[in-house]
C-alpha cells in the first residue's frame, strides 16, 4: 500500500498539469457551446424557415454523431482544406460544437416553456419583438432550463477526456502516458478517476448554489 501511494504522489505534479488542460478545454467550450447553444434555439424558435432549418440541421447532425469523430474530423479533417489547429485548440473546437448542439435543446426547451401570452404582452406594453424576446422570454428561459443544463455541464467535464485521442496532455493523457511508462495502469487510472471525481463533485457543489439561486419557483 505504502508502494501505492509513494507512485501516486510522485505522479501527481503530472495529472495535476493535464489536469490544468483539462479545465482549460472545458471552460472554453462551455463558454463557446453557450453563446452558440442560444443563437441556435433563437434561430430555431424564433427564425425564419430558412434559419430553422439550417439550426435543426447542424443539432440533428452533431447530436447523431460520436464526438471522437467529429474531434478528428476538426483536428486530422479539416487541414486537408487549410484549416489547421494545434491539438488543444482543436479539442476546444470539437467539444464545444458538440456541446452547442445539446446545449441549443436545453435552450430551446426552456423557450417554449415560457407561456406564448408574454411575447404579446412585452408587444403590448411598447417592446419590440427582439426586446421582448431578450428581456422577457430569454431570462425566463434560462431559469427553467438551468436544472437541465446543469447535466451538461458535468458530462462535457468528463468528456474532456476523449481529447487524449488527439494527443492533448490532459488528464486522460498524461495518466495514459505514465501508465505506459510505468505498466501501472490500474494504479494511474485509479488516481485519475479520483481527481474527476473531485472536479465533478466540486462543479456539482457550485451548480447546487447556483440552481438554488436562479432556478425557478414553484
Amino acid at each position: 500500500m505504502s508502494d501505492w501511494f509513494a507512485f501516486a504522489w510522485a505522479n501527481l505534479p503530472a495529472l495535476l498539469h493535464g489536469t490544468v488542460y483539462t479545465l482549460e478545454i472545458w471552460v472554453v467550450a462551455m463558454l463557446g457551446g453557450f453563446v452558440a447553444g442560444w443563437v441556435l434555439a433563437v434561430g430555431r424558435v424564433y427564425g425564419d424557415p430558412i434559419s430553422r432549418k439550417l439550426a435543426t440541421g447542424y443539432i440533428e447532425l452533431i447530436r447523431g454523431t460520436p464526438l471522437l469523430v467529429q474531434m478528428f474530423i476538426v483536428y486530422q479533417g479539416l487541414p486537408q482544406i487549410g484549416i489547421v489547429f494545434s491539438p488543444l485548440v482543436a479539442a476546444m473546437v470539437a467539444i464545444g460544437i458538440n456541446t452547442a448542439a445539446y446545449q441549443a435543446e436545453y435552450f430551446r426547451a426552456g423557450i417554449r416553456s415560457v407561456r406564448p401570452g408574454q411575447l404579446a404582452a412585452g408587444r403590448a406594453i411598447g417592446l419590440t419583438r427582439i426586446q421582448t424576446i431578450g428581456h422577457i422570454v430569454l431570462p425566463q428561459a434560462w431559469r427553467i432550463a438551468l436544472p437541465q443544463w446543469s447535466n451538461e455541464v458535468i458530462i462535457e467535464l468528463k468528456y474532456t477526456s476523449v481529447a487524449f485521442a488527439i494527443s492533448v496532455p490532459e488528464l486522460m493523457g498524461q495518466a495514459k502516458m505514465i501508465g505506459a511508462d510505468s505498466f501501472k495502469y490500474f494504479q494511474i487510472f485509479l488516481v485519475a478517476a479520483m481527481i474527476y471525481l473531485v472536479l465533478v463533485s466540486a462543479v456539482t457543489l457550485l451548480l447546487d448554489v447556483i440552481e438554488r439561486r436562479y432556478a425557478l419557483r414553484q
